[in-house]
């Protein structure tokens, strides 16, 4: 059965009386989350470390290049990415940051079965990661919730706190939702000015609202790395299918 109908075939779960209108649904195979009725993140029940969502392969692309240890993943929604990185390796060190801590407390109860002991903090996460020292920072993920009410300036504040603590030996990887061609083109150009140390590649999430950047060091050679990286994390069956999704980026420079 396809995903789509999964999702239309939920029951309520949970309910939040609070601002951020946060619900938690589920049938007998998925449990979702939801802000404001769209759907954030969805878990496969039987197997919650699976990816379940185009745009969160997209996001984590640069598994085909290195091998991060430390990252900092700012937005926990449900937590597919989290559940994800520390299934894929105990060497990885996740520290997670997300402003609600009602997220946090859903994902909890709701987004945790196998309890794994999770770093996260309750904090806003661009403030939190102006205080960081850039030099413990091996890749920056960035899978914040954007209402759009905080406008454009919002997310242009973002992305230069996001680069301001870009080492030129780290990663840094964003979704956007729900942008305009306009400022998707605007983004781009004021991260080539910021981050001219970097490659930028994006990807079009087909049939989703989601565009995916990647900032890169611009002296690895990403072609060689994706084709011949024998140093990854991700299990071969995987390393190999994802290879065939790089492609579908546009590199800027």
């Amino acid at each position: 059965m396809q995903l789509a109908k999964h999702l239309a075939q939920g029951r309520l779960v949970y309910l939040s009386q609070q601002q951020d209108a946060i619900t938690v649904s589920e049938n007998d195979s998925y449990r979702w989350m939801a802000f404001s009725d769209v759907v954030q993140s969805v878990m496969h029940k039987r197997k919650p470390w699976q990816l379940t969502l185009p745009h969160q392969i997209a996001l984590l692309l640069p598994l085909l290049i290195f091998r991060p240890t430390r990252i900092i993943e700012l937005g926990l929604g449900g937590g597919n990415l989290t559940r994800f990185l520390q299934h894929l390796s105990p060497d990885i060190k996740l520290k997670t940051i997300d402003h609600s801590q009602e997220v946090i407390d859903s994902f909890t109860q709701y987004f945790n079965p196998e309890q794994v002991d999770m770093d996260i903090t309750c904090a806003d996460g661009m403030t939190w990661l102006d205080q960081q020292n850039a030099d413990d920072i091996d890749w920056i993920i960035c899978d914040v919730y954007q209402s759009q009410e905080f406008g454009f300036d919002c997310i242009v504040n973002q992305l230069e706190v996001l680069t301001s603590k870009l080492d030129s030996h780290a990663c840094l990887s964003i979704n956007l939702p729900d942008i305009s061609d306009h400022d998707i083109n605007l983004c781009l150009t004021i991260l080539q000015q910021l981050r001219p140390d970097h490659h930028i590649t994006y990807f079009n999430i087909p049939n989703y609202l989601n565009i995916v950047i990647h900032l890169t060091p611009i002296h690895w050679q990403l072609h060689r790395l994706i084709k011949r990286n024998k140093q990854s994390y991700l299990p071969l069956v995987t390393l190999h299918r994802w290879r065939r999704f790089w492609p579908h980026g546009l590199q800027l420079n």
